[in-house]
This record gives structure tokens, sequence and C-alpha cells, in this order.
């Protein structure tokens, strides 16, 4: 297929491109790289299955240019950043809900087959069933991002609806891995480097989530979306993540012991009962039983995904 990936120069979105050039598609990338850098798909700028394109998803015409002659999108493009919901609410909705409708009305009038988007775990907010199956309800994002992510999927659906192409969307638990610039692993090594002595830890430390890696989740999306394409659904929902969950103490932990370091935990107490900051999710655990039906599971549980991304991003594995 001829593809294009929206945040395709990202953390996520690199990985999957990748995957998506080494099985021998042609893909376009549409990045802004404003959180995606050029060095994640440097190996196929000279490939002439691979097209790049420097743009901001808020302006219209950029968008429509680069759907223009592809079969499927994979929309990737956010700002990833959850905390940044309460301090500015507006840029959240620009670079997820704003964005996503662009793209949409470019899909509409281009004949684009297929669109494959990447929400979050974010939107169940403080399930009241967990593991959280993708049928649960009523969805009650706590966040800004969750919202947004939320929007985003019900303006995916309405269009796949009255448009006629299909749309996959997954919701994420948290990913980690090479090349990811943010998030609880990135910031404890950078916090260690600085001060090896003492490690802030935001909240109470026994706020319990599942971590999935971005080999997984690459894995996990094509495969999916493989049996998507056999299938019949107009829209369809699945959740990627794993079985288990691991506290952010016990990444502390993992992190620190492959640092070498013996640091002192200082926990900032949070709010709202322990939690890191306003809108986080303080337990999150997806149900995959769905995923796991239709032929796809983890190879890593959250531990050994968790140690593996810290000796990635510390550079033990290239």
């Amino acid at each position: 297929m001829k593809v294009l990936v929206t945040g395709g120069a990202g953390f996520i979105g690199s990985h999957l491109v990748d995957a998506l050039m080494e099985s021998g598609h042609d893909v376009r990338v549409l990045d802004d790289l404003s959180a995606g850098s050029l060095d994640n798909v440097k190996r196929w700028m000279n490939h002439e299955g691979f097209e790049f394109i420097r743009g901001d998803m808020r302006d219209v015409e950029t968008v429509r240019k680069a759907v223009d002659g592809v079969e499927a999108v994979f929309h990737l493009a956010a700002n990833p950043e959850v905390r940044i919901g309460s301090q500015s609410p507006e840029l959240l909705y620009e670079t997820n809900v704003l964005i996503t409708h662009n793209l949409l009305s470019a899909m509409k009038d281009s004949g684009v087959k297929y669109l494959v988007f990447t929400s979050s775990s974010t939107v169940y907010g403080d399930a009241g069933v967990i593991p959280t199956p993708e049928d649960y309800a009523p969805l009650e994002p706590i966040s800004v991002y969750g919202g947004a992510k939320l929007a985003a999927e019900a303006l995916i659906s309405g269009y796949a609806h009255t448009f006629d192409f299909r749309a996959l969307i997954f919701r994420l638990a948290n990913i980690i891995g090479e090349r990811s610039n943010h998030g609880v692993i990135y910031d404890f090594i950078n916090k260690l480097r600085r001060n090896p002595n003492e490690l802030e830890i935001l909240g109470d430390g026994t706020q319990r989530k599942s971590y999935l890696h971005v080999s997984d989740t690459v894995n996990g999306m094509l495969h999916l979306f493989g049996a998507f394409k056999k299938g019949k659904a107009r829209v369809d929902f699945y959740n990627l993540g794993n079985d288990d969950w691991i506290t952010v103490g016990e990444i502390a932990e993992i992190v620190s012991e492959e640092m070498g370091l013996r640091p002192a935990f200082r926990f900032t107490g949070g709010v709202d009962g322990g939690r890191g900051w306003k809108g986080d999710v303080k337990f999150m655990r997806l149900s995959i039983e769905k995923a796991k039906k239709a032929g796809w599971k983890p190879r890593l549980d959250s531990y050994e995904a968790v140690r593996r991304t810290v000796r990635e991003l510390l550079g033990g594995i290239q």
C-alpha cells in the first residue's frame, strides 16, 4: 500500500514507519517536528519508497496535499503530554482535535479507504472495571488530554459512517521504548543524571499502570490492522496494553538499579489521593482479550518492557 503516517518522525510513529518500510510499503510522513526528530527516520530519507513532508496539520492545505493518493492513513500526530492539559487546554484541542478534524475533512474528498488512529487509555478515566474492556461505559475522561482523544474518536466514527471509509482505533496503555522523549522513565533518568543522590517521584508512588514496549505496540497495530481489513466493521476499537501492571515506585527502583545508583526517593505526595498531577489516572490496566482473540499478544510484560526501555534510553541496546 501507499500510506501516510502523521507524526511519523515521533516516538511511536517512527517505529511504525520502520515496520511499514521493511514490509515493502510506500510511506509518506507528515510531521512538524515539534515532538519528533528527523534522526528517527533518517535511514529512509533517500529511499525511493519514502517521502517526508514537514508541515503543521493545523494548516488545511498541508493536510490535503499529504493525503493525496494514499490508501491508508495512520494518524499518530498529537501532543503526547497528558500533563499539559491543566496549563494549556487550548493547545491540546488544536494538536489533537482540530488536526484530526482537518485530516478527516481532507480524507472525505480524497478516496482514502482506511484510517488507523492511536487513541489512549485516558478516554476511560477512573474506570470502575479493571481490566477495562473496549465496551466499558460511560467513558468519562478526567483530563483534557483524555477528553481530546475521546472527541477525536467521536469525530472519526461520525466521518467514517457518513463518508464511507473504515476506521480502526487503538486505545493505548503507556507506550515505552527507544526514542521516547517524555514519560516517567525518561523523566527519572534525567532527574538522576542531574542529581544521583535523590529522586523526586510525583504522587505517592502507588500509582499502578500497564506499560507496553513500542515493538509490541507496532506489532499489534499492524497485525490487528490486517485482521480489520479482512472484516466488515465500519469502525472498530482495540485496547493495546499488557496483562500486568507496575507501580511508579517499582519503576523508580528499576531505573535506579540499571543506573547503578541508590538514591533517596522523595515522594511529592501528589494530588487527589496520591496522583502525580491533576488528571492523572492512578490505576490503569486494559483488557486485551479482544486483541488476543484476534491473534496478538505482547512478548514483554510491563516489568520487562520497563527494564528494556531503561537500557535502551541509557544506550545499552542500540
